[in-house]
């Protein structure tokens, strides 16, 4: 099972919002640039809205974002678009048999590890901006 793919489409609006800032960036602008409907880009960008990253006005057509884009991190998209649930990137299967050794203690030896992990990963989101991601991409553009 892969991380949902609203992270990933959420790092795109964000960038094209940027890169397009003198442009108008509507719902299917943004749509056609990731290849989905206009109703998909509605819903995230209704996340990114609720989390401070963009600026919508109903019955206004583009959207723009509500912080420089050097202080919005990859972390920032990762929770405004609900991932996973906090501290959930790694579930612990339910009900092990207590009467198996493996069973009685998978959960504590395991459970410190995917907090660990978890921990890296969303430091290492943290430590990106969407500046950095759109640097990149329009470096590629040269």
């Amino acid at each position: 099972m892969s991380i949902s793919s609203r992270f990933s489409v959420g790092i795109h609006i964000l960038a094209l919002i940027e890169i397009n800032k003198d442009g108008v960036s509507t719902s299917e602008f943004l749509a056609g640039s990731v290849n989905t409907n206009p109703a998909v880009i509605r819903k995230i960008m209704g996340m990114l809205k609720k989390a401070g990253l963009v600026k919508v006005q109903p019955g206004i057509a583009g959207a723009s974002l509500a912080r420089d884009l050097s202080t919005i991190t990859l972390l920032d998209v990762y929770q405004a678009v609900n991932v996973v649930k906090e501290d959930e990137l790694f579930s612990i299967h339910d009900n092990p048999n207590p009467d198996c050794p493996v069973g009685r203690n998978i959960q504590s030896t395991i459970g410190p590890l995917f907090t660990l992990a978890q921990t890296a990963l969303e430091k290492a989101l943290g430590s990106v901006s969407i500046g950095d991601v759109v640097t990149d991409i329009l470096e590629k553009e040269k």
